[in-house]
């Protein structure tokens, strides 16, 4: 967890520098500090209600009284290093989700959730080039749309079991079964309906093939290869 750039908000002696009573950059720090801390409490908020937690409940796991985090959340309140690591752990995210930091130097990937089409889809790759994603499946995404698109696309089965579409195909896959298909044939991924589903798509130009093996409608387990690579 990182803390780098946090510790001005529990010291006086980093107070001191970001209103330049040492001989810091006054407007520059000063600046960034303010806009940083009018973020907190919105993000505050908006973690808690994603967890699903009143500010009664939340009070309770973190010993943090009621009005306390409702006047941090409002901004009527400065937050400190130590109410933040508390609030960090209650509510399983990293410190600098809570205060917006950026990344320097860092290579790790921070997905932000998305709701597409009534799916959950985390992107677990930076903008350009090959896309990977997590996609969840809830079970009312049963009913085929087909699409296409240029583009091959690769489904690897995480979780639950997915239904695929591929043309005049109906397959089923199960957990550690994968598929890949050219884009442009008409396609569309979802639930069986029989419950929710967990897959890792990778969606690029034409690569190496992956081992594909699903289920036919019927319940027959057969390969399958992409028809459109030679």
């Amino acid at each position: 967890m990182r803390q780098r750039g946090l510790l001005f908000l529990g010291t006086a002696r980093c107070n001191d520098h970001v209103a330049g009573r040492d001989g810091g950059k006054p407007a520059a720090a000063g600046g960034a500090i303010a806009a940083a801390l009018g973020t907190v409490g919105p993000r505050l908020r908006g973690v808690r209600e994603r967890r699903g937690l009143t500010l009664t409940l939340a009070a309770e796991q973190t010993g943090i009284s009621k009005s306390t985090l409702s006047r941090l959340e409002n901004g009527q309140r400065r937050p400190t290093l130590e109410l933040l690591l508390v609030l960090a752990d209650v509510y399983r995210v990293p410190i600098d989700d809570l205060v917006g930091a950026p990344p320097v130097g860092d290579p790790r990937i921070r997905p932000k959730p998305r709701h597409v089409n009534g799916r959950t889809v985390l992107p677990l790759t930076a903008p350009g080039g090959v896309q990977a994603w997590k996609i969840v499946i809830p079970v009312s995404q049963s009913t085929p749309a087909l699409r296409a698109h240029d583009g091959f696309e690769w489904l690897y089965v995480l979780t639950g079991r997915m239904r695929l579409v591929l043309g005049d195909q109906d397959l089923v896959l199960g957990v550690g079964e994968a598929a890949e298909f050219d884009t442009q044939v008409p396609h569309w991924f979802g639930s069986t309906g029989e419950g929710a589903a967990e897959v890792l798509s990778i969606f690029g130009r034409p690569g190496e093939r992956m081992l594909v093996r699903a289920s036919g409608a019927a319940g027959a387990t057969q390969p399958h290869a992409d028809p459109h690579r030679d």
